[in-house]
């Protein structure tokens, strides 16, 4: 098995790579890797390299470069994840396996109905806690790109964010006609960037949803069923890779 390990791009040069941080000893003492060992290094671009080790030392390991390639595992739609922040380690869960799935970013906002209230100290922490989830999921799920989790904001500011290009779904328990289903179809062949807005336990007050609404978003229905706000974000997001990305095979309209 090969294993995969992120870099920023000042760490490439043109002939080797350096290796710092917590994945130094992961490869000296944990997978005891020694000079020859191949490991393939990607530098959060979309650029991969595959490198074997020439150098070691306590705070560093030294690969010479073998191959340069483009990574072939990111969808060509750019989803960001504004997920109100939820009770426990739920956070840590969706940011998991979003990341599988492919979420480009990851923006926690505070809400309404967020039980959990965090300080600025405290939101640094999780924010740094999120971020290394994130890199550990691209790693096992071979991602091209590093996912990037943002600092927690309130949802007025997450949502002047959103960029003209991108389309906002708020998925609400409330909406009973617009289907999920029938926005995406409406949006084949036309978008590649989509934020997704989930509530917290609760939900999202009426008042946060005409927030978003005012802000370009379109309220959907996610079916008869109440959905988990671990549950909901992960949904919609595999819904919206099938529907318009590469889960489950080509893209729709495709040959």
């Amino acid at each position: 098995m090969t294993h995969l390990f992120f870099v920023k791009p000042s760490q490439v040069s043109e002939e080797f790579i350096t290796v710092t941080g917590s994945d130094v000893q992961h490869i000296s003492k944990v997978l005891r890797l020694t000079k020859g060992a191949v490991l393939h290094i990607a530098d959060g671009t979309g650029l991969e390299y595959k490198g074997t080790i020439v150098d070691k030392g306590q705070d560093y390991v030294r690969l010479a470069i073998i191959e340069r390639y483009n990574n072939t595992s990111e969808s060509s739609v750019e989803i960001t994840l504004l997920q109100g922040i939820p009770k426990g380690d739920k956070m840590e869960l969706i940011i998991q396996k979003c990341t599988e799935l492919g979420v480009k970013r990851f923006v926690p906002v505070a809400c309404e109905r967020s039980v959990v209230k965090l300080s600025p100290e405290k939101a640094r922490l999780k924010q740094a806690r999120w971020q290394k989830i994130a890199e550990e999921a691209a790693k096992q799920s071979r991602r091209g790109l590093l996912p990037e989790v943002l600092e927690v904001q309130i949802l007025e500011e997450a949502l002047k964010n959103i960029q003209e290009d991108e389309a906002l779904l708020i998925p609400w328990e409330e909406e009973k006609a617009n289907s999920l289903k029938a926005s995406l179809q409406l949006m084949r062949g036309k978008q590649q960037r989509i934020s997704i807005l989930i509530g917290p336990e609760g939900g999202l007050t009426s008042e946060e949803v005409a927030l978003a609404q005012r802000s370009g978003g379109s309220v959907v229905t996610l079916g008869p069923r109440i959905l988990r706000t671990e549950t909901a974000g992960l949904a919609v997001v595999a819904m919206v890779l099938y529907e318009l990305g590469d889960l489950g095979g080509r893209p729709c309209g495709t040959s």
